[in-house]
């Protein structure tokens, strides 16, 4: 074991030799070769290449080195086109704080069976009066930069549930093409973290109609491990073992603290008041394609709606069964 692998479990060693194909013996060979493509991309500017860093992108292409080396590539060309979301990406920023406050995203404590971290996300908390849409792709950005330094975390990966209990039709109509596509990249395309599961609980018909608009757009690893749950809990317990979530999710645990997850990242700074209009706050989207400029607007919401109500896509409050419920969203197909 080299010193890159001192922070893993003996559990978590095995892991990453058995899944991700890492090799103790050929470890600093296999960043060096990462490190030496650097030089076919002039046109970036890779702010960071020490061992410790590149590891991170090899764990999460499983050592493939041409695929870590474009991960890491995507990820500063990523911050380069969007440097305007990238300014002040710090707990205290009054945006990100806001978002944080109000759980984008929340973190439970306790990892899952399989050593991942599990991110929740409680929609309807959204207020969009005081923060924006980015601001808490900002917010779950920097909780993931924070927690990738973790090296259990790089082999074992995060776990994704979106509640939308409540998650109102004004509320997802805010949501625009432009704004969801660049969650996609920065999360999915430019990040290197392992997404082991993304649960969707509670959600109506109208995010069905948003999948609808960013699918094209997902990997097909990513739509695999997507689940739709809707209000059949017992599906996303069947998955995630309900002693370790929260009650409104009908776990075991108590409710959920919006906070937890803020006051770590923010400690004594959590109470200071900081003025903060979501309007003050532009990001320039300009790149994206401009088939995806149309907003989500109500009416045509209401022609995704007519859509669901023809049968093409299933309502979440009226799927049959249980295995209905689990099945991936390539079920829309």
């Amino acid at each position: 074991m080299t010193h890159l692998q001192a922070g893993l479990s003996p559990e978590t060693l095995e892991k990453a030799k058995v899944e991700l194909k890492e090799n103790p013996d050929t470890l600093h060979q296999d960043i060096q070769e990462v490190r030496d493509m650097i030089i076919t991309r002039p046109d970036i500017g890779f702010l960071r290449t020490e061992d410790a860093f590149i590891l991170r992108f090899l764990r999460a292409r499983k050592f493939n080195h041409f695929e870590a080396f474009r991960l890491l590539a995507q990820y500063f060309e990523y911050r380069q086109q969007n440097l305007d979301m990238f300014k002040n990406l710090k707990p205290t920023d009054p945006g990100i704080k806001q978002a944080l406050k109000d759980g984008f995203p929340g973190v439970l404590s306790n990892l899952d069976k399989y050593g991942r971290r599990i991110l929740l996300l409680f929609a309807a908390n959204w207020d969009q009066s005081r923060y924006t849409f980015v601001d808490i792709l900002r917010a779950i950005l920097l909780s993931l930069e924070t927690m990738i330094e973790d090296p259990e975390l790089q082999v074992n990966g995060f776990i994704l549930i979106i509640d939308w209990s409540n998650f109102t039709f004004k509320q997802a109509s805010r949501l625009t093409p432009s704004m969801l596509r660049l969650a996609i990249e920065g999360l999915q395309d430019s990040f290197p973290a392992r997404f082991g599961g993304i649960h969707f609980v509670n959600q109506p018909w109208y995010i069905h109609a948003l999948y609808t608009v960013i699918r094209p757009f997902l990997k097909d690893k990513t739509r695999k491990r997507i689940f739709m749950h809707g209000n059949n809990l017992n599906s996303l317990h069947q998955l995630i073992h309900p002693e370790i979530l929260p009650s409104e999710l009908g776990g075991m645990m108590p409710p959920y603290d919006m906070g937890t997850w803020a006051r770590a990242l923010l400690d004594h700074a959590y109470d200071e008041e900081a003025d903060y209009c979501p309007e003050s706050y532009t990001l320039s989207v300009q790149d994206l394609e401009k088939d995806l400029e149309k907003d989500l607007s109500p009416k045509t919401m209401k022609r995704s709606q007519s859509v669901v109500e023809a049968g093409l896509l299933k309502r979440p409050d009226k799927v049959t069964s249980q295995e209905d419920n689990m099945k991936p969203l390539l079920a829309l197909d």
